[in-house]
């Protein structure tokens, strides 16, 4: 299953010359996790307040295109695997259906003390997505 996501480029994302600065592509991306999750009915406050966080391990990202003030984004995020504490994400940015930015991020889930914890049962048993776009 794919999660789509859809971003407005602000004024605020962009550099002086317009194009969306790098770090950004981060965030809009982290944002688009976050929407997933909520949508699988996640509720990552009670997670914290239980004592469990998700955080990033690792970031593969390449930049394809620029993307520029006004565009109208869309993030579209795939599970590779799961295991019991760890999810890889394929994540791709795309503007009029064009890839801007691709990620595989590995999230990981951590309780008391930052030790690996189990992560919540229905992202565990979300099937990968072996489909190739």
């Amino acid at each position: 299953m794919t999660h789509r996501y859809r971003v407005h480029v602000h004024y605020e994302d962009t550099d002086m010359g317009g194009i969306v600065y790098h770090a950004n592509f981060l965030k809009f991306i982290e944002r688009a996790r976050s929407a997933w999750v909520r949508d699988l009915g996640v509720d990552q406050n009670a997670m914290r307040s239980a004592g469990t966080v998700f955080v990033v391990r690792r970031v593969e990202a390449d930049f394809l295109a620029p993307a520029r003030l006004d565009d109208v984004l869309e993030v579209e995020t795939r599970t590779l695997s799961a295991t019991g504490a760890r999810l890889v994400m394929d994540q791709t940015v795309t503007c009029d259906g064009k890839p801007l930015f691709h990620a595989v991020v590995t999230i990981a889930c951590l309780g008391a003390g930052g030790r690996p914890a189990r992560l919540p049962a229905i992202l565990a048993a979300h099937p990968p997505d072996t489909t190739r776009r």
